[in-house]
């Protein structure tokens, strides 16, 4: 599936604290914890629990989100289909629609019982 405009647009202008429920109660029903969780947006984002809580509590946008994160150098490493869409098939100009699935594919991984060591990408010496 091909990225439009207007959804990278209708994303960007979703609410995080909206959706954040949302990724923990599937994680909570799988058996994960929020420290996990938070784990993980914090080695995506840059924030920690406080920086987060105080985005939700301001009710960001996606697009303020991921203006304000200090994304994982790593992050390209995050690849595979979310929602029909292929990552790294994702244009570079739609960056809040790319950047919204790659924090999705953490989740899912994490959902899905995968090890917190990979889901943390590291380079490979």
């Amino acid at each position: 599936m091909k990225v439009t405009t207007e959804k990278n647009e209708k994303v960007a202008n979703m609410i995080f604290a909206s959706i954040y429920p949302l990724y923990w109660n599937r994680l909570e029903k799988n058996g994960r914890t929020k420290k996990e969780f938070h784990q993980v947006i914090e080695w995506f984002t840059g924030f920690d629990e406080n920086k987060l809580q105080a985005l939700i509590k301001e009710k960001a946008t996606f697009k303020t989100f991921f203006e304000k994160a200090e994304i994982h150098s790593n992050a390209y490493m995050i690849k595979g289909v979310v929602c029909g869409y292929r990552i790294e098939e994702i244009d570079d100009k739609f960056k809040v629609y790319k950047q919204c699935r790659r924090m999705e594919k953490l989740i899912d991984e994490l959902a899905k019982g995968r090890k917190m060591e990979k889901i943390l990408r590291k380079e490979k010496n």
